[in-house]
């Protein structure tokens, strides 16, 4: 019997963005007007929008529900051939997220999973040492192309 072949890493992305944030109110529009600017500026202008939409409520429930006090939150955007993704890390890997069904159609909170999940072709989270990322990922409709 052979062993089985070891899986080849995955390819570097064509384009990465990296920052941390403070966990505040404050970091949320930041955080979306800068994904909205990198995704445009990457050549996906017709993602952008959504990209900044699932940093926002991403962000947002980071701020809510996965903030710990003197602990930066970080925003990770990456362009590969064929996929733009969206990472959002928190340090508080106990909290992990579920999308909560919508009982009342007035409900102001509980419906940002289900966007981005509307939004982006896939989502999930991933555990880290400290703490977890969720991410959300975009297939391209053809392969980047990096213009230097």
């Amino acid at each position: 019997m052979t062993e089985p072949a070891p899986l080849s890493p995955p390819a570097p992305p064509l384009r990465e963005d990296l920052l941390d944030y403070t966990p505040t109110q404050r970091s949320v529009p930041l955080a979306r007007r800068r994904a909205a600017r990198v995704v445009a500026e990457w050549g996906q202008p017709g993602l952008a929008g959504d990209a900044a939409l699932v940093v926002s409520e991403l962000m947002t429930n980071a701020l809510l529900h996965g903030s710990v006090r003197g602990r930066l939150i970080r925003v990770h955007l990456t362009l590969g051939h064929r996929t733009l993704r969206v990472e959002v890390s928190d340090p508080r890997g106990e909290r992990l997220p579920r999308p909560r069904p919508v009982a009342d159609a007035d409900e102001q909170f509980g419906r940002g999973l289900s966007l981005v999940g509307a939004l982006a072709a896939r989502w999930g989270w991933e555990p880290r040492s400290v703490g977890k990322t969720v991410y959300a990922e975009w297939d391209l409709p053809t392969p980047a192309v990096v213009v230097t």
